[in-house]
C-alpha cells in the first residue's frame, strides 16, 4: 500500500487536547480488514476512522477501536468530516456524506459547529445486568437498554462525576458499553454523562457521540424539549449539542486538528498478530462503540 495521509483530530471541543481524539486515515483503495485493525491498535485511540472517496462524491467510512471494528461512532465521524473540509478534499460548502455499517450519515457545517445526522437509539427500561450496579458502585434511578448499550441514570451530577468503576467487571456486561447519566446541576448543559466500554478495549471514552443518540430521546422525554446540550464529564470532557428530529438525532460539535502525518505501514503488516488477537475479542464487541 502507498503512503497514506493521516490526521489526529480532537472532537467535541474547541481547544486542543480536550474532547475525544480520533485518528483519520484517507484511503486510496480498500485495504485488508486485518490491516485496518492493526492500524487501530497502533494508533491506540478510542477510534481510528478509515475514509475512502466514492465515484458519486460521497465517502465510505469504517471505525476501529484498538480491539474491534464498531458499527457506530460519533466523534470519529465528526473528525472525518472536519478532516475532509480542512484538507480541501471536500469543498467547504458541501455536506460530507458517509456510508457506514449504521447506514447513511451526513455532516454539515453550521458556522464553527459541525452538525451530524444520526439515527436515534430509543431506550427501553430493563433489569440491570447481573453485577452491573455493583461494578459501577452506584444506586440507579433508572436502568434501560438500547440496541447497543446499557443506560443508567443516577440521582445527581455529583454521583456521575465521582464514579470509580470496576472495569474488569464492567467488561462482562452484555453490551457495547455503559452510559451513565444525570440531570445537569450547572449552567451551560441540560444533562451530563460518562461512557464506559471496557468490552471493546476502552475503559472510559472521553466524549461519545453515539451515546448521545440515546441520551437525546431519553432526556427529551424527561425534560420536555427536543434541543438540549449534553456535557460529558470525563477527564478531558466535551460538549455535544443534540436535537431530536423524529427517528433521527442531530449531533453538534466542534473539532481541532492536533496532528498531520503520513502512514507508511504496508497493508500486510501485523495481519497475523491481529487475527490472533481478534479471536479473544467478545462477539458483542463486533457491533460496538461510540
Amino acid at each position: 500500500m502507498a503512503e497514506l495521509a493521516c490526521w489526529q483530530v480532537d472532537a467535541f471541543t474547541e481547544e486542543p487536547f480536550g474532547g475525544n481524539p480520533a485518528a483519520v486515515v484517507l484511503l486510496e483503495h480498500d485495504p485488508p480488514e486485518a490491516w485496518m485493525q492493526a492500524v487501530g491498535a497502533e494508533m491506540n485511540l478510542s477510534e481510528t476512522a478509515f475514509v475512502r472517496s466514492r465515484p458519486d462524491g460521497e465517502y465510505g467510512l469504517r471505525w476501529f477501536t484498538p480491539a474491534a471494528e464498531v458499527a457506530l461512532c460519533g466523534h470519529a465521524t465528526l473528525a472525518s468530516a472536519h478532516m475532509l473540509w480542512e484538507s480541501g478534499a471536500l469543498a467547504a460548502g458541501r455536506a460530507a456524506v458517509f456510508h457506514t455499517k449504521s447506514g447513511r450519515l451526513a455532516a454539515s457545517r453550521n458556522g464553527v459547529w459541525i452538525e451530524m445526522d444520526f439515527p436515534a437509539l430509543p431506550v427501553e427500561e430493563a433489569p440491570a445486568p447481573s453485577g452491573l450496579l455493583d461494578a459501577l458502585g452506584a444506586k440507579a434511578r433508572f436502568v434501560g437498554k438500547t440496541r447497543m448499550d446499557c443506560l443508567v441514570e443516577l440521582e445527581s451530577e455529583a454521583a456521575v462525576r465521582s464514579l470509580t468503576p470496576d472495569f474488569a467487571r464492567l467488561a462482562a456486561a452484555e453490551a457495547r458499553g455503559i452510559i451513565v447519566t444525570a440531570r445537569s446541576e450547572r449552567e451551560g448543559a441540560d444533562f451530563v454523562s460518562r461512557f464506559f466500554a471496557p468490552a471493546v478495549g476502552i475503559a472510559e471514552d472521553p466524549v461519545t457521540g453515539s451515546a448521545h443518540c440515546a441520551l437525546a430521546p431519553y432526556w427529551q422525554a424527561r425534560l420536555g424539549r427536543a434541543a438540549m446540550v449534553g456535557r460529558q464529564v470525563s477527564a478531558r470532557g466535551g460538549i455535544v449539542r443534540v436535537e431530536v428530529r423524529g427517528d433521527r438525532v442531530a449531533l453538534g460539535g466542534r473539532a481541532v486538528t492536533v496532528l498531520r502525518g503520513t502512514l507508511v505501514g504496508l497493508a500486510s503488516a501485523g495481519a497475523g498478530a491481529v487475527a490472533e488477537a481478534s479471536a479473544s475479542v467478545p462477539a458483542s464487541a463486533a457491533t460496538a462503540k461510540a
